[in-house]
């Protein structure tokens, strides 16, 4: 530190970027980084420098540090330690200020953090594993607009998963026959349909005949069974003033839900959750383009943190993994997202690619969706994996049932009543899942059907974002 102010180029290590006794404040936010330094480049020296980076440092001293309070703003890599069986890869903890962010704006705080760091050339490559955002910071975002508590009075839906399906083909209907397959899925036995991402206003379909269609369909539904019904009206578009015109028609037409895409922006989303708690609608988020970020174990954002940062701009569903679908989902990752949407309190757990306590201070939940080649014969894994907070999207496995869309529809829904039965009267319904399913198959023809087409499909691949470590058995 004697060193500080001299001319030239300081490694960050000694322009106090590095901090080995520094004990983080509960004020503070918190970051574990997997970090892969160049060769030559000490571990201490690459953490020291993505902290320098993401905060205040440049390449070289400068002089107006000293019309600062220096110390107070640099962020401070406090330790670093080896992944394990992997080496060459270092796990960076770093502390930041919470003076470096403002207040309630997840843009800023991802410019920081995630900023021009991530293409800095000492570093082979650079992932955000996670973040702790302390409870001073939370307190400055709205959240969800309802939450999952909130979502189910509103649905009268309570004890099991709500049931959803994505409208197939995603592209190419006609806005007339797409309601068809909207008001055949939700007759059937769903709670919810939905636009897919790529669903906009295409000239195919443009988004207002699409809402009419669909909400039409939707009336008839709810007439039909006398249960509330929804479907996810997307209403992403290229700037705001179309996604609020398009969110305020789907409003008038009586829509409980709409639905936007990751891809619009961390900005747009937190105006789009403001908009829906003004409205009393709840706010659907797909995940469009995370996997171009989060799913490498080397390089990018993991979905953990994605997950966080979307509690806290505000919506009420985030598609967060199957387990068992066709997407990439390893069974402890994906709880630790579902941990990290719903629970109150998240405490850190390895196992789970959980590195730090998380108080959300009462912030409502998110209720997470699975999406993405699952069927009614998983459905005792489902509930297992996934728990009861959770929309179960079947697109396919309900669009292409042999018997058509309102018998997919049924299987699912048998399917999921038989396991929440079984699951009340204390069976084993992992173990006997199966069992459970060709019971109810034996008085239902559609989920009898639905087992004969799809039973055997599976999607076993090894998946690539994995927790670092695995549950050691101890003998007690």
């Amino acid at each position: 530190m004697t060193d500080r102010w001299s001319a030239g180029v300081i490694p960050y290590a000694e322009m106090g970027y590095w901090q080995p006794d520094y004990v983080p404040k509960d004020t503070d936010v918190l970051c574990a980084f997997r970090i892969t330094p160049q060769e030559g480049v000490p571990p201490e020296e690459a953490g020291a420098a993505v902290a320098g980076e993401s905060s205040t440092a440049t390449w070289t001293v400068v002089w107006t540090d000293r019309l600062t309070a220096y110390d107070h703003f640099q962020a401070k890599c406090y330790r670093v330690e080896p992944v394990p069986g992997t080496p060459g890869q270092y796990i960076a903890y770093i502390a930041y200020e919470l003076d470096l962010f403002e207040e309630g704006s997840i843009a800023n705080l991802t410019s920081s953090i995630i900023g021009n760091v991530f293409g800095f050339k000492p570093l082979k490559a650079l992932r955000l594993e996670d973040i702790r955002i302390p409870v001073s910071y939370v307190k400055t975002f709205q959240g969800p607009p309802h939450g999952v508590v909130m979502e189910r009075e509103y649905l009268n839906k309570f004890g099991r998963p709500l049931l959803g399906a994505t409208t197939k083909p995603k592209l190419g209907l006609s806005a007339r026959n797409y309601g068809r397959v909207v008001y055949e899925a939700l007759r059937g036995g769903l709670d919810f349909t939905k636009d897919d991402e790529n669903v906009n206003s295409q000239p195919f379909m443009r988004w207002r005949d699409r809402f009419l269609f669909c909400m039409e369909a939707v009336n008839r539904a709810q007439a039909a069974t006398g249960e509330i019904k929804g479907h996810y009206l997307n209403v992403t578009a290229g700037t705001m003033e179309q996604m609020y015109e398009r969110a305020e028609f789907a409003r008038e037409l009586g829509s409980v839900i709409v639905m936007i895409d990751l891809t619009i922006g961390y900005t747009a989303i937190q105006s789009m959750g403001e908009w829906a708690r003004r409205n009393g609608i709840i706010l659907h988020l797909h995940r469009a383009g995370h996997g171009t970020y989060t799913r490498q174990k080397t390089h990018g954002v993991s979905f953990r943190v994605i997950a966080k940062w979307m509690r806290l701009a505000g919506v009420d569903h985030l598609h967060a993994g199957t387990v068992v679908g066709k997407l990439e989902g390893d069974p402890n990752t994906v709880r630790g997202f579902y941990d990290t949407l719903r629970l109150d309190h998240v405490e850190a757990d390895p196992v789970k690619g959980l590195y730090f306590d998380q108080d959300w201070a009462s912030m409502p939940g998110v209720m997470p969706v699975a999406s993405g080649g699952i069927h009614a014969g998983q459905m005792h894994q489902l509930l297992h994996y996934l728990g009861e907070d959770v929309v179960l999207q079947f697109g396919g496995g309900t669009i292409g049932h042999p018997m058509g869309i309102a018998a997919g529809a049924e299987a699912n829904r048998v399917a999921l009543e038989a396991m929440i039965k079984a699951r009340n009267e204390g069976v084993d319904y992992l173990a006997e899942g199966e069992e459970i399913l060709k019971k109810a198959a034996q008085r239902n023809r559609a989920l009898d059907t639905a087992l004969a087409t799809w039973g055997d499909i599976t999607f076993n691949y090894e998946s690539t974002d994995t927790p670092d470590v695995v549950a050691t058995p101890t003998s007690v």
